[in-house]
């Protein structure tokens, strides 16, 4: 848990930034993993993709049981693997027993929610020591800063808030958690490469690459956060 003063100038010392998907994944290795708002409906490209946080989970996991809400899943669910499947229900209270879960995940959720402390919280009563990772964008990441020089802002229409490294850690302690880690994630251009060929694609890699140097030596800057709660 980072001990922090909350003063101005205060330094504050981050790890070097992850690789989103495969960090996430990797703390799911041979655990029972129940993965909240994994449908990924704002990013439907990435399906069937190794970019798809839910199809990396279910490889290496032992089994993934997901929940969301969104209008594009059917009512009986849907099986995403031979070990992983999403159900349709509100991620927010899951309706899933806690002894089949050994670790929660909520990528790219909190920032969707209104009360994200509130969400924690119940989350940690439902779930009693169990493991928690959650990743949200990061309010002042360099990506967003250099698209505000030009007047553009990359936020999604369902986006209630973005969070920075100290509000985070004022989040994790006010939902009751005595141990957590918060871990810079690293700019993706996912969508974007996807949806590009030639010489588009080149540059958007190309700035991909620049984005991602400056956050190497400036992590409070990266794109977002992992917070990963071990108690």
């Amino acid at each position: 848990m980072p001990q922090l003063a909350y003063e101005t100038l205060e330094r504050l010392h981050l790890r070097r930034p992850v690789e989103r998907v495969g960090f996430i994944a990797e703390c799911c290795r041979g655990k029972r993993v129940l993965d909240i708002g994994c449908l990924d409906e704002t990013a439907l490209d990435k399906q069937n993709t190794d970019e798809w946080l839910h199809q990396r989970i279910g490889a290496v996991a032992t089994e993934v049981t997901g929940v969301d809400l969104s209008e594009l899943l059917p009512p009986e669910g849907l099986v995403t693997g031979p070990n992983s499947r999403i159900i349709k229900g509100d991620g927010t209270n899951p309706d899933i027993p806690s002894e089949i879960v050994d670790i929660i995940v909520a990528g790219e959720f909190i920032e969707h929610i209104e009360n994200p402390r509130q969400f924690l919280s119940q989350i940690k009563r439902s779930y009693p020591g169990r493991e928690i990772v959650i990743s949200t964008p990061n309010g002042v990441s360099f990506a967003n800063a250099l698209l505000g020089t030009i007047g553009r802002e990359a936020q999604h229409h369902d986006h209630l808030l973005t969070s920075t490294y100290k509000t985070l850690n004022t989040l994790c302690g006010r939902a009751g958690f005595t141990a957590w880690e918060i871990i810079p994630y690293r700019f993706y251009a996912t969508e974007m490469l996807l949806q590009s060929t030639g010489f588009k694609r080149a540059l958007v890699k190309a700035v991909e690459a620049v984005i991602r140097a400056y956050e190497h030596i400036f992590p409070l800057r990266s794109f977002g956060y992992i917070v990963r709660i071990t108690s």
